[in-house]
């Protein structure tokens, strides 16, 4: 069993990690960005086994890193048996292509590691479309580049999805594949708008957040479901919708991709229609890990990619999770930083009963609660109800329907209007 195990290892491939700090990026910065460069690449099936940081003022046009360090890094490379070179930022297709000519040495760039571990990780024929397209919009400028690559016989990391089937062999056909993709995800984007009216009248909330902040723990702490939980960069690509129940309100709670910095612009395009149970929620729970080093960054990158996605003037409550793993005086710190937040251990159940509360809080800033008799000849007012609000109990009692809802105010507005303002002594319990 050691042995297979050995083997195994010998045939992942080990990867040279290469980063830039200067002007607009500090060095510290840059060190945590090659850390999360390299749960990426563990994440892909590789073994980073160095880590190259330079200091420049500008990236250099022809090779992104100057001609005296591409010399160390073949050297590096060859010394060290390694098979892919791995670059903290985009390159253009003439810099990848300088690098390997130099060195020898499979390239890929920042997003077209992503975009692999999406096309390892795609389950759903929504997410697998998704990513197909994400990776065909990637590749199409880089065509002279990476189709000596996507075969088969090369396999390893940045060689998975569309280009196995060797169906972009040129770039008419590759422009084809992606009309049809796009056509694709339309009728997938209709079929989710039907299932989603079916629970239009349910409260939704959604967590969002950096990949890895323990969005699927607590999915998974709150709810009946289990979704793949495991210590790595997107686990959870798919949307999971589960009912979350709440005092007074049935809810619907939905786990999303996770966002993590310089997402590839074609993959928040292609995942705009998943998003849309983030953007037609009612509210969303931003989960952080407070054990991270960067929590400012992180909060950033999920604030500017929900922006990307016009997600906008949501309501929003910040929950900083993995407290369990922080020394008390980084969360007192916390705490004054973000008064209005929640911190908790999804894992260890920390917290949840507070976090429970905010929720119902804000909820009712929005929605109330009622108990209504309403005459059966006024019923388009009970089939308004069943429409839009929370449906709790309805009893008829002779010749009215007695109602207990939850519903947003401006609703119940709506629902008086529409019944010559019923809302009076005789008609409410």
């Amino acid at each position: 069993m050691l042995e297979e195990v050995q083997n195994s290892d010998i045939e992942q491939e080990k990867a040279l990690l290469v980063g830039v700090y200067g002007p607009d990026t500090p060095r510290i910065q840059a060190e945590e960005y090659l850390e999360e460069l390299a749960l990426l690449t563990d994440t892909a099936g590789g073994i980073p086994v160095e880590k190259i940081l330079q200091n420049r003022t500008h990236p250099d046009p022809s090779t992104y890193i100057g001609k005296g360090k591409l010399r160390e890094l073949k050297q590096m490379a060859g010394s060290k048996d390694i098979g892919t070179i791995i670059f903290d930022d985009d390159l253009s297709p003439t810099q990848i292509r300088n690098v390997e000519k130099e060195t020898k040495v499979k390239v890929l760039d920042r997003s077209g590691l992503i975009l692999d571990i999406f096309a390892g990780r795609a389950k759903t024929a929504a997410a697998k479309t998704q990513v197909e397209l994400a990776q065909l919009q990637y590749l199409l400028p880089r065509l002279t580049r990476f189709w000596s690559h996507l075969s088969r016989q090369q396999g390893g990391i940045g060689t998975r999805g569309p280009g196995e089937t060797q169906i972009e062999t040129d770039r008419r056909l590759v422009d084809k594949r992606i009309s049809t993709l796009k056509d694709k995800l339309e009728k997938l984007d209709k079929q989710r708008k039907t299932q989603r009216k079916g629970r239009s009248n349910m409260i939704r909330l959604s967590l969002v957040g950096y990949t890895n902040a323990g969005k699927s723990t607590l999915m998974n702490a709150l709810t009946d479901t289990k979704v793949l939980t495991e210590d790595r960069l997107f686990a959870t690509l798919d949307s999971t919708v589960r009912r979350f129940d709440l005092e007074n309100y049935d809810i619907l709670l939905s786990d999303t991709v996770g966002f993590i910095r310089k997402l590839p612009h074609n993959l928040i395009e292609s995942f705009k229609s998943t998003l849309d149970e983030v953007r037609e929620s009612d509210i969303l729970l931003h989960v952080v890990d407070a054990s991270s080093t960067v929590i400012d960054d992180y909060i950033t990158v999920v604030e500017d990619t929900l922006e990307d996605l016009d997600i906008k003037d949501k309501k929003m409550l910040m929950v900083f999770n993995k407290v369990d793993k922080v020394q008390p005086e980084q969360i007192s710190e916390l705490k004054a930083a973000y008064p209005d937040a929640v911190f908790i251990s999804a894992e260890r159940g920390i917290g949840l009963d507070k976090l429970e509360d905010c929720i119902q809080e804000l909820i009712e800033e929005d929605f109330v609660t009622k108990t209504m008799k309403i005459p059966v000849s006024k019923y388009e007012g009970v089939a308004f109800l069943h429409r839009v609000a929370n449906i709790h109990s309805e009893q008829y009692v002779n010749s009215s329907v007695k109602l207990k809802f939850s519903i947003a105010k401006e609703d119940l507005m709506r629902l008086k209007n529409m019944l010559n303002n019923i809302d009076s002594p005789e008609s409410v319990v």
